[in-house]
């Protein structure tokens, strides 16, 4: 029999106001199916950016519309939408608010956008990054739309989708231990990865060297202008992964590692089964823009 430590007491606890209710009439992404590679989209468009770190929102949204569309292998946008989410889901958009680097307000506009084309109603759609915990629209939501930049960190490596749902958690602390290498278990002890469906990692502007906790320096960006967009965490943050270490090889004129191993994304997949990492086990489509593309 398992001995159940106090921790794991504290955390199961934590978790019971945000399970709510599992998303209901659409099936959830089956996480770590071996019997079939985990499609991951990457788009970039040339005119994504009109502005420094200030898209388009026009073309935001037909790189989405773009990307939903092929991953799911429909005609259009509704559909494709529609095997998604339900018209009476509750739908949190969980999004990311550092200062220098936060999730583009045109990317989570074009989101609701199509939420709300397919019968979701205004009131049952909320945004929100550190209040998820305290959000009521969050502990009611049936279904998650995860929206980050992909950007390094400095207790992660990387911050990208699977470092995204942190917030869920009390204390943020207990998991940078190990270079967060436990980060996946939140998706499953905090009952989050039924309930997403969705993944996007922006790739308009991503920041690809930091030192040092919170460090940004608008040197290290470049205008990528990118999203990877899957229904596997692992997959995308394993694909922007490689983007931002062929982006350092080419600035750095050789490998620099990170001042953290982005070790979490690989133990995602080989501890705790959450999607997969491994480049031979995902479908990655590229669209659009294909200058520097880097992978």
């Amino acid at each position: 029999m398992k001995k159940i430590t106090r921790r794991d007491f504290l955390r199961a606890a934590a978790a019971a106001p945000l399970a709510g209710a599992l998303g209901h009439g659409r099936k959830p992404f089956e996480f770590a199916d071996e019997s079939q590679k985990s499609r991951v989209v990457l788009i970039r468009d040339e005119k994504a950016l009109i502005g420094f770190k200030k898209a388009d929102p026009e073309v935001i949204q037909e790189m989405l519309d773009q990307a939903v569309r092929t991953l799911l292998d429909k005609d259009n946008a509704r559909d494709a939408w529609e095997m998604l989410v339900n018209p009476d889901d509750i739908v949190g958009i969980k999004s990311n608010v550092w200062r220098y680097l936060p999730t583009p307000e045109e990317l989570e506009q074009a989101i609701k956008k199509r939420l709300m084309d397919v019968g979701v109603k205004q009131e049952n759609i909320g945004v929100d990054d550190r209040g998820v915990r305290r959000n009521p629209l969050f502990q009611k939501a049936t279904a998650l739309i995860n929206a980050r930049p992909g950007r390094t960190h400095y207790w992660s490596g990387i911050g990208s989708c699977i470092k995204n749902y942190i917030m869920f958690v009390p204390r943020a602390s207990d998991y940078h231990g190990d270079s967060c290498a436990d980060l996946a278990t939140i998706w499953k002890d905090y009952h989050l990865a039924a309930k997403t469906k969705l993944n996007i990692l922006v790739m308009l502007t991503p920041l690809f060297h930091s030192v040092g906790p919170h460090n940004y320096n608008d040197e290290y960006i470049w205008e990528y202008k990118g999203l990877i967009v899957s229904r596997d965490p692992v997959a995308a943050d394993s694909v922007g992964l490689r983007i931002i270490e062929a982006k350092r090889m080419e600035y750095f004129g050789k490998k620099v590692s990170f001042e953290t191993p982005a070790k979490h994304i690989r133990m995602a997949e080989t501890r705790h089964g959450l999607g997969v990492a491994d480049p031979s086990k995902i479908e990655l489509i590229k669209l659009g823009w294909k200058e520097d593309i880097l992978i």
